[in-house]
């Protein structure tokens, strides 16, 4: 692995506050249910959570969004939620965090989407998802086009991303639209895509699936283990949908890196994992601030591999803390002093 020095690992965090990112994308209010779990319920065969406490969070791209202003940037986020009591408390949870609602659109034939988790004991045990997953109507698309048109004559946006969930919220002509405009504006473009839309991204500037999204996306299966078969199913990405640079988040097994210059596979780094929720936000979060801020694309991935780690430590989907990831950096990625 590349070493830098520890003054340019702490400049980069220092070009990142500057940065105004628009974030397009699902969002979600991420319910937590806390409690221990002392017995089994006699019902059937499931434990019993007497709970201690409840918690509402900001989640999908909302999180991404989090991420950014933790970071000391500055998140425009573009969504869309419903005319409901959800809808309500979001708007309040993005209030209380001072992120603006400028770029959120309500509709009436949608509910807000809410993922309820039930943690005993620190241990994720149960998941209950309330949503729509249908595509936003012609009418809708066009309406929430015009405020990012807006968005993006009113300020000067360094980059986009593109946080896909798989909701409704993002459609083929939206990508299409936007990517076209953040060309001419020459604004880079950032993926985090779900598997619906996947093959659409075309001429987008980074694209950073998961594992398994690379091998649904493109339809194919290859052994992971080998950098060879990787590299070719990267190379076949890159090809179809013209994109610059590849990020490809392999969990436990790090992150493969694919440029026009460089191919490998960063390895993660020891740690005690926790909760692997949300550690794709914060990859994505940290790679396209990386990404605007003009670093290497081995840099990229090398900060962006420190920061997803650096979350999976936390239980819940939780924003990366800036200090810790800069001191990790530093740690990691700067050559020692001899």
């Amino acid at each position: 692995m590349a070493k830098h020095t520890e003054k340019e690992i702490r400049g980069i965090f220092d070009t990142i506050r500057k940065q105004r990112v628009l974030i397009i994308g699902d969002v979600m209010i991420d319910n937590y249910v806390w409690g221990k779990v002392t017995r089994i319920s006699p019902e059937a065969p499931v434990p019993v959570v007497s709970v201690s406490h409840k918690e509402q969070r900001l989640g999908g791209a909302a999180n991404v969004a989090l991420n950014v202003q933790a970071m000391g940037a500055t998140p425009i986020l573009c969504s869309v939620i419903g005319v409901d009591t959800d809808g309500q408390k979001f708007l309040e949870l993005m209030q209380k965090h001072r992120l603006a609602p400028k770029g959120i659109l309500k509709s009436r034939d949608r509910i807000t989407t809410v993922k309820t988790r039930i943690i005993g004991n620190s241990h994720h045990l149960l998941r209950m998802d309330e949503e729509i997953e249908h595509d936003i109507t012609p009418h809708e698309t066009n309406l929430f086009l015009q405020r990012i048109s807006y968005l993006l004559d009113l300020h000067k946006i360094d980059v986009i991303i593109f946080e896909d969930y798989d909701k409704g919220l993002i459609t083929e002509p939206l990508i299409r639209e936007v990517v076209s405009r953040a060309r001419k504006l020459k604004v880079p473009v950032v993926v985090d895509p779900k598997k619906k839309h996947f093959m659409h991204y075309q001429g987008a500037t980074l694209f950073k699936p998961n594992l398994k999204e690379l091998k649904e996306g493109l339809k194919i299966d290859f052994d992971h283990s080998s950098e060879r078969e990787l590299s070719k199913a990267v190379d076949m990405l890159k090809t179809k949908l013209k994109i610059e640079l590849a990020l490809i988040t392999l969990s436990e097994h790090g992150i493969f890196v694919h440029g026009r210059k460089v191919k490998k596979r960063i390895p993660a780094h020891l740690r005690n994992i926790s909760d692997v929720s949300g550690a794709g936000d914060t990859v994505v979060c940290v790679a396209a601030l990386c990404l605007a801020a003009g670093l290497r694309p081995e840099l990229i991935a090398e900060v962006s591999n420190v920061a997803g780690g650096l979350v999976c430590e936390s239980v819940g989907v939780v924003p990366i803390d800036r200090e810790a990831l800069i001191e990790e950096c530093v740690e990691l990625l700067a050559e020692k002093k001899k």
